[in-house]
């Protein structure tokens, strides 16, 4: 893997399978981190094969004391970005040792580094369930309410705590335990085939929620998308106390989450959530590549489906 040394976001990364690709790939990627960083500088990383990328979310304060609030699952992304996270990782499922052991590998980081703040330590982990470490986001993220809502842990509180030196809320690790499950989907303005990027002015927004949804976004009737950003316009998050009962509350979220005037990709949301590799939660990072769900897009849009969704939707309202 070639990946500027600058690097975030999922920009300057080319997998490299031989040496006429690295010979390929290596101007294009310093071109890239230059471009997006202002830093040509690229290292070389050994690449993992069907590798997920499990990321463990700590918070430390002042006076030395560094807890981890267990790990999130982010293996379904498009161009290296994730767009699906869900806490805690079913591919550690009941795995309790390696789950201790990822967590404690992240505290051990960053007491070496004398952190302090919320930050996230991210690992890529092999089919057989090694684990190397990634990076280190020395911030929050965009998927930790999935983390807040599994712990009750106000991340965002306890990291302007630690700024101002005070305590936290958290007493001891053993104050922290995973309950229940969580699930966020990123909702983007893009097309839910290519995954570009699709700006534009929203003219209509209304959402139906259940029990069991937090939406955190910026949408409103005339907001103005513009492609100078990242499209990500709004958060889904489900949770439960299991898995099968955040994807059950996800699936009626996302049919009720309503954005006219532009492309969105919760089509593509709705697809993954229903399909059955992301269902049995033992995807890889390579789950858009290889499984495809986008290609569903295409189905969705002809006649005759179209006719089906809105006699489905017809008595779903008359009942």
């Amino acid at each position: 893997m070639l990946k500027a040394v600058a690097g975030g976001g999922g920009k300057g990364m080319r997998v490299c399978n031989n040496s006429k690709e690295l010979d390929k790939n290596f101007e294009a990627v310093r071109r890239e981190a230059l471009s997006s960083f202002g830093n040509p500088g690229v290292l070389v990383e050994k690449f993992i094969l069907n590798p997920h990328h499990i990321e463990v979310q700590i918070i430390a304060d002042k006076k030395g004391n560094i807890y981890h609030c267990f790990e999130r699952e982010c293996s379904v992304q498009r161009r290296h970005q994730k767009i699906i996270e869900e806490a805690p990782s079913p591919f550690i499922g009941e795995d309790e040792e390696l789950r201790l052991r990822i967590c404690e590998t992240a505290v051990r980081l960053a007491q070496a580094v004398d952190y302090n703040s919320a930050g996230t330590v991210e690992f890529i982990m092999g089919e057989d369930k090694s684990f190397y470490f990634l990076e280190m986001n020395t911030r929050i993220q965009v998927e930790h309410p999935i983390t807040e809502e599994i712990t009750g842990v106000d991340l965002v509180a306890n990291m302007i705590m630690s700024a101002m030196g005070e305590d936290l809320d958290i007493k001891s690790q053993d104050d922290i335990k995973i309950l229940g499950h969580s699930m966020e989907c990123r909702i983007c303005a893009e097309d839910a085939y290519t995954m570009l990027p699709a700006p534009g002015k929203i003219n209509g927004f209304e959402t139906t929620f259940g029990q069991g949804i937090r939406f955190d976004h910026c949408i409103f009737n005339g907001l103005e998308v513009k492609p100078d950003f990242d499209p990500m316009i709004g958060k889904l998050i489900s949770r439960g106390h299991d898995r099968r009962v955040v994807l059950r509350k996800m699936r009626y979220a996302l049919d009720g989450l309503f954005i006219e005037g532009i492309k969105t990709n919760i089509e593509l949301h709705k697809l993954i959530m229903n399909e059955k590799v992301f269902i049995s939660g033992q995807y890889t990072t390579n789950y858009i590549g290889e499984i495809k769900p986008q290609n569903g897009i295409a189905d969705l849009v002809k006649p005759e489906n179209l006719y089906k969704k809105v006699v489905a939707i017809e008595a779903s309202i008359l009942d």
